[in-house]
């Protein structure tokens, strides 16, 4: 497919070597290099989704924060390194930007159905949107840095798309019939 067709959900574009290292004391053998194949995200959209739920995007397997709305320094299973990440004002953009939408059918069914004052009706308001801008704020931040992350932004190294068992081996024999083809 084109790279026009590519959107930021897919597979990442290049195939840079971005394996997050793996920690020494969890190096005692293979199996710390399957666990973390095994939980490497398929797609951006997988990677996101961690981030929102305040998983490591890399390995989905320890908190993305360490208090409210900062992020880890560093993931303990995976080692991933989170501080290159610059969400800034983007996650408040976004938590404003989904609560209006989300409140804008409410706020006109209290107004047009609801006969109260109007500063019950403004306390109310107020209230709903800052419990939902609360709310949606850490999933916003960790869906950011996690599509940074999965983009490869703001030195981040891209990480390698997922690939199963059956990936591996059809690609490597593909790979060892075109060097067939180039030698002969």
């Amino acid at each position: 497919m084109p790279d026009c067709f590519i959107g930021p959900f897919d597979e990442p574009r290049s195939q840079r070597p971005a394996t997050p290292p793996v920690s020494d004391h969890l190096h005692d053998g293979g199996d710390a290099d399957a666990s973390a194949q095994s939980n490497h995200p398929r797609s951006g959209f997988e990677a996101a989704l961690r981030g929102a739920l305040n998983r490591c995007p890399s390995c989905g397997q320890t908190a993305l924060f360490a208090r409210y709305l900062k992020p880890a320094d560093r993931c303990s299973i995976c080692s991933q390194d989170w501080t290159p990440q610059q969400a800034d004002d983007f996650p408040a953009y976004l938590s404003i930007l989904v609560t209006g939408h989300l409140l804008a059918p409410v706020i006109i069914a209290l107004v047009n159905h609801v006969d109260v004052p109007t500063w019950l009706l403004m306390a109310l308001v107020l209230t709903l949107a800052a419990g939902t801008m609360i709310a949606l704020l850490q999933p916003a931040k960790g869906a950011i840095i996690a599509m940074q992350w999965w983009l490869g932004m703001h030195g981040f190294a891209q990480p390698e798309p997922f690939q199963d068992a059956g990936d591996s081996a059809t690609k490597s024999e593909q790979r060892h019939t075109v060097e067939e083809r180039r030698a002969s």
